[in-house]
């Protein structure tokens, strides 16, 4: 979230909680495909 003049310093909550929603989607998505790779290569 930038603005005009570089990074924002500070978040309401709910934009809080919605950046760490995404975060943690990305995180599973990421342990999810970790999870894909050594499966391939135990076959």
């Amino acid at each position: 979230m930038q603005g005009c003049c570089g990074s924002r310093s500070f978040f309401t909550k709910e934009e809080k909680v919605e950046m760490l929603k995404e975060y943690k989607e990305s995180l599973e998505k990421e342990a999810k495909g970790v999870g894909e790779q050594i499966k391939s290569l135990q076959e």
